[in-house]
């Protein structure tokens, strides 16, 4: 499945975004974050991707050392939909500690927690790989389930990915994840430091709107609105939020919404119109034309990427999804 990155993830994480919802990003650039996972790469062959929270694509798809089979997984419809739940899982069962888990695959991938006080920034991940070496019998259980998906895959394509997947017993693999735990550790006591920077930085006013945004984004909005919430006349406002965000508050509203509405989507039972009124906006006209603008194609196409159509069969096109 085709990444769609969006600027205000991690914003939708909370009530009440901050400066720590910017910190992973910083620390996704950071040279100390860069050259250990070179470092553990290289040296274990394994992904390394350093996810914040509120983003359930799978970041290991952008290492260079991904998994085939996995890269393949992630181009179906059916099996795409099933890593964004295995995802999803992760962030929710990983708030605290390390957690390892397996795909309908048997693939094992761990997710690590960044903290800051009691807050999770994001995890470290890792893994897609196997305890041990791939069967034929472990194959046809794949096929099997992504025949029931009504998935279409190139089984040879497929075959040579799953039986070159990276077979690691489970004693290693463990020791590996410690290993992660500890540097999560490091990435936090960095977090701190950034949190501190930022907190400094940030105009309060414009911490203080985007408190306000967040609390109220599913309602009707304006600029005036949030100005007067922070005591400052509209034109400064503005300007100084534009500075601080890098986006203009009407395209900010409009990146939380579409967040809003793309979790709301990863339920399968929930109709595009549900979504679209249920994250603030007032009109499907204006749902569809925004979520084009950011998300670069329709809100129902990525809705039946997501779960290969509707439930019961049906196609939803925003048209008819009221």
């Amino acid at each position: 499945m085709q990444a769609t990155h969006f600027p205000l993830l991690a914003a939708t994480a909370s009530s009440h975004p901050s400066a720590e919802t910017r910190i992973v990003p910083q620390l996704q650039r950071s040279q100390i974050f860069r050259d250990y996972q070179q470092a553990f790469e290289t040296s274990t062959g394994l992904p390394l991707a350093l996810r914040a929270t509120g983003t359930f694509q799978s970041p290991l798809q952008a290492s260079k050392r991904v998994n085939s089979f996995c890269a393949l997984m992630a181009s179906g419809n059916a099996s795409c939909a099933a890593c964004l739940r295995l995802q999803q899982r992760m962030e929710a069962e990983a708030a605290t500690e390390p957690k390892t888990f397996q795909c309908f695959a048997g693939l094992s991938e761990s997710a690590i927690p960044v903290r800051v006080g009691e807050n999770t920034l994001g995890h470290l991940q890792t893994g897609q790989v196997l305890h041990t070496a791939p069967t034929k019998a472990g194959f046809k259980a794949v096929l099997r389930q992504l025949e029931a998906w009504g998935s279409k895959v190139d089984r040879r394509r497929l075959e040579t990915a799953f039986f070159q997947t990276r077979v690691i017993a489970k004693k290693q693999y463990s020791a590996v994840v410690r290993l992660l735990g500890v540097f999560a550790q490091h990435l936090s006591a960095v977090s701190n430091q950034v949190l501190v920077i930022e907190s400094n930085d940030e105009v309060p006013a414009v911490a203080k709107a985007r408190a306000f945004i967040a609390t109220n984004h599913r309602e009707e909005l304006s600029l005036v609105q949030v100005a007067q919430a922070v005591n400052m006349s509209s034109y400064y406002f503005c300007k100084i939020f534009r500075k601080a965000t890098g986006l203009t508050f009407t395209d900010y509203v409009a990146h939380l919404r579409i967040e809003s509405v793309r979790q709301l989507l990863l339920n399968p039972h929930t109709r595009v119109s549900e979504a679209a009124y249920a994250a603030g906006f007032q009109s499907l006209s204006q749902f569809n034309r925004t979520f084009r603008r950011i998300a670069g194609e329709a809100p129902s196409v990525y809705r039946d990427r997501l779960h290969g159509g509707a439930p019961g069969g049906q196609h939803l096109s925003l048209a008819h999804a009221a």
